[in-house]
């Protein structure tokens, strides 16, 4: 059976605004960010080069502006390593881009500010003051339409994951890296619940902007981490993406 691989790959850095949770924010990479996702493309091309992988031509990312930009990045810089001998001659390297991978929704909050948001509750006779580590709470859900808690987001991630990679190991005979674009918290709550990442581990860790990690896939919903460095989260840092 051919291994097929999983590159999980976080977002370059983006233009994003202060005190507001992530979300879907609509901004897009910074300079610094560009060259994220250039270093990414780097780390993936040698990875595949070092193991003789066969890259499948379809990049999955999330629909958010920083992850599609990340994504497009890597796309145009893969292409150019590839000559017209190379498997994707005819057939170029494209972008799929899927609500399925993007970071844990606020709903109706969704850009707000942290005090804005608590506010929004605290005027809503309907609603109980939120917990106090409600943005890092993995199962705590705003009770605003629309949204959804972090192992929600996880949830729909892991999913997305585990169907593709489950198509994909039916269809290739040849060992294949699989690239997701997306965001940090849905996917540390994604490879929690695919069972590569204990909860406990949640909170403490963290992904590095543009760094993949390497997840494989074998079969009967088992998975592994087999490369790539999880980012120990210091304690200044946010739970969210």
């Amino acid at each position: 059976m051919a291994r097929v691989i999983a590159a999980l790959i976080r977002h370059g850095d983006y233009h994003q605004l202060p005190q507001t949770p992530s979300a879907h924010q609509p901004f897009p990479l910074t300079e610094a960010g560009r060259q994220q996702a250039l270093a990414a493309a780097t780390s993936l091309w040698d990875r595949l080069q070092r193991e003789r992988l066969n890259l499948h031509p379809e990049l999955d990312c999330s629909r958010l502006l920083r992850a599609w930009q990340t994504a497009d990045i890597m796309r145009q810089w893969l292409i150019k390593q590839y000559s017209e001998s190379q498997p994707f001659r005819g057939h170029p390297i494209r972008l799929h881009q899927t609500e399925a991978l993007a970071e844990r929704g606020l709903g109706s909050a969704a850009n707000l500010t942290v005090s804005a948001i608590e506010a929004v509750l605290q005027q809503d006779p309907r609603f109980s003051p939120p917990p106090a580590d409600w943005k890092s709470n993995s199962h705590y859900c705003l009770p605003l339409q629309g949204a959804e808690s972090l192992m929600q987001a996880g949830e729909r991630v892991a999913y997305h994951l585990g169907s593709r990679m489950e198509q994909l190991a039916g269809q290739v005979t040849v060992d294949t890296l699989q690239v997701f674009v997306g965001h940090g918290a849905a996917f540390r709550h994604g490879a929690h619940l695919l069972g590569v990442l204990p909860f406990e581990q949640i909170a403490r860790l963290s992904m590095y902007h543009g760094v993949p990690v390497y997840l494989e896939y074998h079969g009967d919903g088992r998975w592994s981490h087999v490369g790539g460095n999880w980012k120990v989260r210091s304690a200044a840092e946010g739970h969210h993406d």
